[in-house]
This record gives structure tokens, C-alpha cells and sequence, in this order.
């Protein structure tokens, strides 16, 4: 793995909106709306002409946008002798969408609540439901490297591991077969403490990932058939600590039951929340939350090409333009070509 040594500064964070076609470059217009919005992760630099830039790419209301190729962005640059950006063709640069592995990894943490409710009335259900939601999870073309991984809450204060994070999908599947109803022996139902306990182990594992050469992000996906029994914690501390968890968490919500209560579920539930009347549709309401994780992890692009900029060109504009379906987003970023020398070879 490349060294976190050479990442270099992100020097400008503009965003931009183009109203013209690929060889009719005008000035931004840094007022402009766009419909896609490059928010930049990483960006590296390595001999001897490689140019990385990792981002994740969402429409302007946030929602993540997937399953972007090579064909759904431009590049330009601008160096020191360019009166404006100039659009870099296929013929004249390498470039590739690689695997994102490398520097990132998406987490996904599923909370049961088995409580006693849901061992005597709903148990099956929700192994078939927990079980789709792992099928979901794992997508055929995914660039990413997804770990998933099972916790449970009862009563006591205490979030139970049932399996820690792993990217086998097999070995997901057969842990969620090993719940039983003697798996717990409080009926009781700690659901604020479970969401301060998740929430505080995710952003964890976030500050690990700042020291480490691996980015990550987070979504949590809590299950609960009713409301907080136990009272051990405040429910302000609940709400407090997903309103200020890190940019890089999201959180979903998946309730069943009458006993539900809607604002609950959708205060903790920021991101996403989904509600089941009865378990004849509560596999559904997994399908549809695995699939918006699925569209997460999978909105993150490592753009990699060999720029023909060489030593002593000094510090480029590099503008990264993405677009589907007629919608576009712009953003300009630098690189610093120090030591480059020849053509790169990105396999």
C-alpha cells in the first residue's frame, strides 16, 4: 500500500457547475448550483506521473450516486501556462476507476433488539429479514471493501457482539442462524443505551482509521419492536450523540410493531428509517435499508491517471468533472508534479 506520506494538501475547495459541452470549457461560475456533488476523501501523488484523487460523489439533496464508470468523468487540467483549463482525452492520459480497497473500507454495524418480545413473537422473521439484508449487502461489482459486521441488546446495559466485522458473508448468515430465544435473559429493552454504545464504537474505529493507511466510514442500522424499557439512559443523550456523531456515520432505523414510536425511530434514525407493520413485510424493510447502505459504500471513486505534467511544472489545477443522465458537479483540486518524469503504468 502507498505510503499516507504523499498525500498532499487539498489546496482549494471549489465547487463548480458547468453549462457547456466537453470542449467548450468557460470560466466557473463558483455561484452556479450543481447536481452532483465530488466531495474529495484523499488525494495522493506518486512517480512517476500517477495522480489519485479519492471522493464520493452525491446529488445536491445528499443522495449517494453509485455505479459510475470511467465514461461518467472528464478531467481537465490547468498548469501555469494555461489561460484556462484544458479537458484531457483518452489518447493523451491513462485513467481508470480502481478498486477503492486500497484506501477505504465501509463498516456496517446491524443491532438486533432481542428483547423479549421479539424471541417469543418474532424471531424467525427476523433471522430470514437479517439474513436478506446480508445478501443485499454484498453486490457482484462493488469497488469497495465492505465489513460487516452483528451486535445485539436486551435489557442489560451491555451491547453483545454475535459477530465482529468480516467481509464473509457465509460466516454473517451463520451467526444470525445461531440466535435462539435462550440467547438472552433480560426481556427488558435498553435501546438508548444500545444506540450511545453503537454510535461511540463506531466513531472509534473512525479515529483508528485517521492513524491508520485506510479511510473508513460507517453506517449503523439499528432493529427495535417497541421503545426503551429499561430506562438506563436519557433519550436526549441518544438523540445528542447521533445529531453530533461524525460526518462520516450514518444511521438508519428499522422498527416493528404498533408499539413503535415513529419519532424515535426517525430521530435516531437520521439517515434513514423504515417501519414494518407486521413481519409479513419486515424483510422488505431490510431489503430496502441494505440497498440505500449498498448505494453508500458504493458512491466512493478512486480516479487514478498518469498526467502528462512533468518536473517542474509545479503545483496544477486538476478539475474532476462527473455526469449521468444529463446532471453535472465540478470539482477543483491541485497537485504538486515534483519528480514526475515519464508515463505511468496503472496496472
Amino acid at each position: 500500500m502507498r505510503s499516507m506520506k504523499l498525500f498532499i494538501p487539498i489546496l482549494s475547495l471549489l465547487f463548480v457547475a458547468l453549462s457547456c459541452g466537453k470542449d467548450d470549457v468557460v470560466p466557473f461560475d463558483q455561484s452556479s448550483n450543481q447536481d452532483l456533488i465530488i466531495t474529495i476523501q484523499e488525494q495522493y501523488v506518486s512517480p512517476p506521473s500517477r495522480v489519485s484523487v479519492f471522493f464520493k460523489v452525491e446529488t445536491k439533496d445528499g443522495v449517494p450516486v453509485a455505479g459510475l464508470t470511467e465514461d461518467n468523468f472528464r478531467i481537465y487540467e490547468q498548469g501555469r501556462n494555461d489561460d484556462q483549463e484544458k479537458l484531457l482525452s483518452e489518447a493523451e492520459t491513462t485513467r481508470k476507476l480502481s478498486d477503492n480497497s486500497q484506501v477505504f473500507e465501509y463498516r456496517t454495524m446491524l443491532v438486533l433488539d432481542l428483547s423479549g418480545s421479539v424471541l417469543s413473537g418474532s424471531l424467525n422473521e427476523l433471522k430470514e429479514a437479517s439474513t436478506a439484508f446480508i445478501d443485499n449487502l454484498f453486490t457482484e461489482d462493488s469497488k469497495t471493501k465492505n465489513m460487516v459486521g452483528i451486535w445485539w441488546f436486551d435489557g442489560r446495559d451491555a451491547l453483545h457482539p454475535l459477530i465482529d466485522f468480516t467481509e464473509d458473508e457465509t460466516a454473517l448468515i451463520d451467526a444470525i442462524n445461531t440466535i435462539t430465544p435462550e440467547i438472552s435473559n433480560d426481556s427488558s429493552t435498553d435501546l438508548f443505551g444500545a444506540v450511545i454504545k453503537s454510535a461511540t464504537m463506531a466513531e472509534n474505529q473512525i479515529n483508528v482509521s485517521l492513524n491508520s493507511d485506510v479511510l473508513s466510514a460507517f453506517s449503523i442500522i439499528m432493529f427495535t419492536d417497541g421503545t426503551d424499557q429499561a430506562a438506563r439512559y436519557a433519550k436526549e443523550d441518544a438523540y445528542n450523540i447521533v445529531d453530533q456523531a461524525s460526518d462520516g456515520i450514518n444511521f438508519y432505523t428499522i422498527g416493528l410493531g404498533s408499539e413503535i414510536d415513529e419519532t424515535v425511530l426517525r430521530k435516531i434514525g437520521k439517515t434513514s428509517f423504515a417501519f414494518a407493520n407486521d413481519t409479513e413485510v419486515l424483510t422488505e424493510k431490510f431489503e430496502e435499508i441494505a440497498n440505500l447502505i449498498a448505494d453508500q459504500a458504493n458512491a466512493f471513486y478512486l480516479f487514478e491517471y498518469c498526467t502528462p505534467k512533468r518536473d517542474g511544472s509545479g503545483v496544477n489545477d486538476l478539475h474532476i468533472v462527473a455526469e449521468r443522465d444529463g446532471k453535472e458537479g465540478r470539482k477543483i483540486t491541485t497537485f504538486d508534479a515534483t519528480g514526475f518524469t515519464n508515463d505511468c503504468d496503472l496496472d
